[in-house]
């Protein structure tokens, strides 16, 4: 079909842009540049078109030298620099414009630290350079639950968007903002973000400070209720300023690039790629819609020349360039996420769920203690892999290059200082000869040798399986088997892995598009417009509230419609549950709408809807004006026709190299069939077609790829290297998957929601084997409750049965976190395996609801308690007698027994059901693999973790020696009641061994600080994967070096009735400030949870507040962040004053309360809540008397302090631990203690050792998301 004009779609990357281009007589260009060429061009997109209009008219400018628009009937473009600045913190110089008492609201965020074993904690940088704070305020009027007299207070009533009745207790002094914005102005900030709490639903005082903002001239304001009008501070705010911080940036691109045409571009279609996989018009583009503009074309390309075209199977989309692997997923719709983070940044705006993996062929080869690693470092476009002659790291490029699946020839010369030059393969082999030596040194104690090519074969192989991984998490939350989709792979490193990734997954069908190399600039081709409307609202789904919700979606689907030609529309509500958002379409039916969002939810979360409220967060209508796109026309047949072999070059496989042909796509026709191995290049890419596939071009000229069954390799329960990773990653892989079934069959808001679970496999003696979240204060502490199970159950258990546990004297660690056992046989009298999943039960009765009574001074007081009870028998749910014991805790005076029995089974049917899933998973790896050989590497795995823990403990061992003269380590710690935890470590430096003594440990105490021996065990573990500092499984291994003894009926092992609530969330934090104090590896961070309990008889919120960490060696402390045994994320302040009686007026650092030295502390926060009627308050709290100490010379860290304001002004020290009747508009005031400083004040040489690291790639998506939530429980 001819066109009236050029049209092109463009992928502007970080490394290369990408062009397709179909000329007005139907011909397709195609066309790769350097994104940045300063000597050759200014702008790479503009370039590219010029070149092909002068190519393909003779007639590329106009009059004025710049390229003439007439010649051109559309240009689509894609690009990456919104999401460049972002990673690269270049974007435009703006400032916060927020209320009074949140300075630091973004700072602190969600309170979570990124990575929960990085001791030097690591935030993402602000995007804002300075804040001002705006004393106004609005608060939800909650009519029926606020006892403060109003009619004394000079509070305005007004009605917010969603018909919600707000107050406003603190008006607008525009005066003052005037001067504070001018002040800004002076500093030469023009981009400001204005985010004031509750202004999704009550805008005018945003609309107010923006129009002061408009009055003095600043270019840019966002207003986040314009960005994004969705309920949630911190997300709104993030995005407000990711707005105010990238719009100028991108606005200055599209200006530079539209200058370079005739008029500007002012009467030509140009549309740029949104996050969200929709085209929109060049002057609407802005940056919170723009972080995923370059991977979102990619999508649209895979999913719209696959699905339905060359399979009928859903589709995984694999994009693998030089420095990042994208993973996603097509069903016949694109999948969307309406939250996710970005280099640290939490977007609320519709975006593809695209999920970055891996660091591409960029990922870092490294050999540590007997284990292969690939990545998560990353090479990095500079320096890249060590064949770029950048004098760069080994990468799996390397690996690829060296065993012949790259071939120098035929790519081009832009590489070494100059750019001119081609691969290095030399500088690859020598590299591999290195880590070769270092491999064979570490085997040569077993007669064992590889040479080059077994090593980089070995690292292809954990790298492939290390993306497999997350793949099958992805498939499997949405209830999907990897092995039921076809993987359709792209990016320029993807062909050289599809095969094997494939095969791994279980995949038989891989799909490469002709344009592969450039399908994101394809996808941009194949795209639709997209027009949103949205509004927040706050209707219970119900229906009395259909019409009404039938009136608001029609609104906005009038502005979609009135945008759009040739539209589709779709209708998206935003639902809430208890506490979770939830977001579901719901196609555009009317009067059974109610219908398909039950069919909707049950598809997405695995049950009906319950009779509980369904809030509808905010209503929003998805517009799509289609896309035409001409039928593309087949190029003849080749099927009598042999493909034409250009060269046949030695490739590595298992067992060795293989003659394999060289083929070039431009030559191959459609139905030709080439055998593997066989090498298909073009012009962008290289497709490497493994031994036993079968490859095949398609009708279009695309290439389908047919995965065989291959010879598998025999594997010998002897320890190999490779397959020790390997077998590391599918142990985790269970674990992981576990996790996904139980929680999409669980109900609670704990587990399917706050994701407060833990899911393990265990070896025949019981001993941890994989572990999956790495939930500190789970780590080893199941492996006691299965060996407890085996100690007391013995000879009795059969197939078919289940044991429950959740007894201190038990494993346990808490009486909430409850543990279901499953014993594995496999043709055999006794368990081969054991498989486990601990979830936290929203509540097993006791003295208070939550079963974490502050002040319980026994067991009895925190809820039932199960040491093992056969929860199924035989196969027979044991239903009666479990009600009977949950209802028990009624018996004691004062308690009650649960008060949620039917959350309680539901949970407990869907840990059942998780093991299950994990037996399932382990009888497939016994089917591949053999018994023996699975039960081999589950004992080799723990010997690894062993072994890197030996490492770390001789090199500990050595530098006591060193400095003190002795390798015995002494530490004694403090708690605020004065009983001491007491450690005395014996090292051994020639085994690598520790004993880790408690002895003088004070005894038991009156309380709930009692902590269960697992605490400490999890404690220990997770101190020593700390100073490991890299990953190592998290196993039973971890502790084989280590003999720990601990006093009995002491704080750390209480008798059999004692309390322990409170041992698990702040006795577990005194005993990591110990064992760290003793290792002397850095000050004590603010060793608390700062627990609060606020409630009345017939609702609690609870909460745990950041405090400051630790400063060590060569780095600063953090504020505001959670540290070592919790990392919980906090309620949002919007969320907290909807649901709740409680107004949050204050939530910043706590000004120097982090220690000095050469290595400051963290600070703490400062945290107040005003109640609006009479509450119960309970802090449970620590380090109020003694503070957290420095080290090596710094200064300690400031304690905590609980203040309690009567609303006459009375000020009252509440002390650590309180409980206390406030009334309303009383006001706490929680001052978190600050981290220890490290190294004398004095010694100002602050950089003395730092050391350049490579970073990580930059983690995203909702897989992603899911691990972030569970490692903020």
């Amino acid at each position: 079909m001819s066109t009236r004009g050029f049209q092109f779609a463009i992928d502007r990357g970080g490394t290369f842009t990408d062009v397709f281009a179909r000329c007005p007589n139907g011909k397709i260009r195609v066309m790769k540049l350097l994104s940045v060429d300063p000597q050759n061009y200014d702008d790479a997109p503009r370039e590219a078109i010029r070149r092909i209009l002068q190519e393909e008219t003779g007639n590329a400018l106009d009059k004025e030298g710049k390229v003439n628009s007439s010649l051109i009937e559309s240009i689509r473009m894609g690009t990456t620099v919104a999401t460049n600045a972002l990673l690269e913190r270049k974007g435009a110089k703006m400032a916060l414009v927020i209320n009074k008492g949140f300075k630091d609201l973004l700072l602190i965020g969600n309170q979570a630290r990124p990575h929960i074993f990085q001791l030097n904690i690591k935030r993402p940088e602000v995007l804002y350079k300075d804040v001002v704070e705006v004393d106004c305020r609005v608060i939800p009027a909650l009519e029926n639950r606020c006892q403060i007299d109003k009619s004394k207070q000079n509070w305005q009533e007004v009605q917010g968007t969603t018909g919600q009745k707000m107050l406003v207790i603190k008006d607008i002094d525009e005066k003052s903002v005037r001067t504070d914005l001018a002040a800004l102005k002076k500093k030469g900030i023009d981009s400001v973000a204005v985010v004031l709490a509750h202004s999704y639903n009550y805008h005018e005082h945003e609309k107010r400070i923006g129009e002061i903002a408009k009055d003095l001239g600043f270019s840019q304001i966002s207003l986040s209720h314009s960005v994004t009008s969705m309920v949630r501070l911190a997300p709104r705010g993030y995005t407000a300023c990711a707005d105010a911080y990238l719009t100028p940036h991108i606005k200055d691109y599209v200006r530079g690039f539209s200058e370079g045409f005739t008029d500007n571009l002012k009467n030509s279609n140009v549309l740029f790629m949104q996050s969200d996989g929709g085209l929109t018009p060049m002057d609407l583009f802005n940056g919170s819609r723009a972080i995923l503009s370059g991977p979102a074309g990619g999508v649209v390309g895979y999913a719209l020349t696959s699905y339905h075209r060359e399979t009928n199977l859903p589709v995984i989309g694999f994009d693998m360039g030089g420095t990042s692997t994208d993973v996603s997923r097509y069903a016949g719709t694109l999948e969307h996420v309406h939250e996710a983070t970005t280099a640290g940044v939490t977007i609320q705006a519709p975006q593809l769920d695209i999920n970055t993996v891996a660091a591409g062929g960029g990922s870092m080869l490294f050999f540590r203690s007997g284990l292969f690693v690939a990545g998560p470092e990353s090479a990095g476009a500079h320096p890249g892999p060590a064949c770029y002659r950048k004098g760069g790291p080994l990468t799996v490029t390397d690996a690829n290059l060296l065993l012949g699946r790259l071939l120098p020839e035929y790519f081009p010369k832009i590489f070494g200082p100059k750019e001119n030059e081609s691969l290095d393969k030399e500088a690859t082999a020598a590299a591999f000869k290195e880590i070769t030596d270092e491999i064979n040194c570490f085997l040569k104690q077993s007669d064992k040798k590889m040479t080059m090519e077994e090593v980089a074969m070995g690292f292809l192989n954990v790298a492939n399986e290390a993306m497999c991984r997350p793949i099958r998490s992805l498939t499997t939350a949405r209830g999907y088997d990897a092995r039921s989709h076809a993987l359709s792979c792209f990016g320029g490193a993807g062909g050289q892995h599809a095969c094997s990734v494939a095969k791994q997954l279980g995949i038989t069908t891989v799909l490469v598009h002709k344009y592969a190399g450039i399908l994101s600039a394809y996808g941009m081709a194949l795209a639709d417009v997209v027009q949103e409307a949205q509004s927040p609202c706050a209707l219970v789904y119900c229906p009395d509230n259909y019409s009404e919700l039938d009136r608001q979606l029609d609104v906005h689907a009038a502005i979609c419609k009135e945008k759009l030609t040739k539209r589709i529309v779709w209708f998206l509500l935003h639902i809430c549950i208890v506490s979770g958002p939830m977001c579901l379409l719901v196609p555009p039916v009317q009067h059974i709408r109610h219908v398909l969002l039950d069919t909707a939810y049950k598809k997405e979360f695995g049950f009906t809807l319950t009779k509980r409220d369904v809030l509808v967060d905010d209503v929003r209508v998805r517009g799509i004006g289609k896309s035409e796109f001409s039928e593309e026309v087949a190029p003849p047949s080749g099927r009598d026709v042999t493909p034409p072999i250009e060269k046949t070059v030695k490739v590595y496989f298992e067992g060795g190299y293989q003659d394999t042909s060289v083929y070039l796509l431009e030559k191959l026709q459609p139905d030709q069939e080439i055998l593997g191995p066989a090498i298909i290049m073009d012009s962008l890419s290289t497709i490497l077609v493994e031994p036993d596939c079968r490859a095949v071009i398609t009708k279009y000229g695309d290439i389908r790829i047919t995965i065989g069954e291959g010879k598998q390799k025999t594997v010998s329960t002897e320890c190999d290297s490779v397959q020790l990773s390997i077998f590391s990653h599918r142990f985790m892989s269970i674990a992981e998957q576990m996790g996904r079934v139980l929680q999409r069959t669980s109900i609670s808001v704990n587990i399917k929601e706050r994701l407060d679970f833990s899911c393990a496999l265990f070896g025949p003696d019981g001993g941890l084997v994989s572990n999956a979240p790495h939930i500190p204060v789970h780590l080893g502490a199941m492996q006691e409750t299965v060996q407890y199970q085996m100690m007391v159950r013995g000879q009795s258990m059969k197939p078919g049965d289940v044991y429950l546990a959740n007894h201190p004297k038990a494993g346990g660690s808490h009486l909430p976190d409850l543990t279901v056992i499953t014993p594995v046989f496999h043709n055999s009298t006794k368990p081969i395996f054991f498989v486990a999943s601990r979830g936290h039960h929203a509540d097993i009765g006791g003295l208070t609801p939550g079963s974490m009574p502050p002040h319980s001074t026994s067991l009895a007081h925190e809820g039932a308690a199960f040491k093992s009870m056969l929860l199924v028998d035989g196969g027979k749910f044991n239903e009666e007698e479990l009600v009977k014991e949950l209802m028990k805790p009624g018996e004691v005076p004062g308690c009650s027994g649960t008060r949620n029995l039917a959350d309680n089974l539901s949970d407990l049917k869907a840990q059942v059901a998780a093991n299950q899933r994990g037996i399932q998973l382990v009888g497939e790896l016994i089917d591949e693999y053999s018994l023996k050989v699975v039960q081999a590497y589950m004992a080799h795995i723990q010997r690894n973790a062993e072994l890197a823990v030996r490492d770390m403990l001789k090199e500990i061992a050595r530098k006591a020696l060193e400095n003190t003269g002795s390798m015995v380590l002494k530490a004694t710690e403090y708690m605020d009641n004065g009983t001491p935890i007491v450690l005395t470590v014996t090292l051994d430096k020639d085994n690598g061994s520790a004993v880790c003594d408690f002895t003088g440990t004070g005894v038991e105490v009156w309380g709930n600080l009692n902590a269960p021996r697992a605490i400490t065990l999890s404690a220990i573990i997770y101190c020593l994967r700390c100073m490991v500092g890299h990953d190592v499984p998290l196993n039973q291994g971890c502790l084989n070096p280590v003999e720990v003894v601990i006093p009995q009926n002491s704080i750390l092992d209480p008798s059999e009735e004692a309390a322990v609530v409170g041992g698990n969330v702040l006795t577990s934090q005194r005993i990591v400030d110990v064992v760290l104090k003793a290792f002397q590896v850095c000050a004590a961070s603010q060793g608390c949870m700062n627990n609060l309990t606020i409630g009345e008889s017939d609702w609690g919120y609870y909460e745990t507040v950041a405090g400051g960490s630790g400063a060590g060696p060569g780095w600063h402390g953090t504020g505001g962040v959670h540290t070592h045994m919790t990392n919980t994320r906090i309620t949002d302040l919007e969320i907290v004053e909807t649901r709740y009686p409680i107004l949050v007026t204050a939530f910043s650092l706590r000004p120097a309360s982090g220690g000095n030295g050469q290595w400051r502390g963290g600070d703490g926060v400062v945290r107040e809540l005003v109640f609006r009627r009479t509450v119960q308050l309970s802090a449970l709290t620590e380090r109020r008397v003694f503070q957290p100490y420095g080290m090596n010379g710094g200064e300690s860290g400031a304690r905590g302090l609980n203040l309690l304001q009567r609303v006459n002004g009375r000020l009252i020290n509440l002390g650590g631990k309180a409980s206390i009747e406030a009334y309303p508009g009383d006001k706490y005031i929680m001052n978190s203690p600050g981290g220890g400083g490290y190294g004398p004040s004095g010694n100002n040489d602050s950089h003395a050792q730092q050391h350049t690291e490579f970073s990580h790639f930059i983690e995203r998506g909702s897989v992603f998301e899911y691990r972030s939530a569970q490692e903020s429980t």
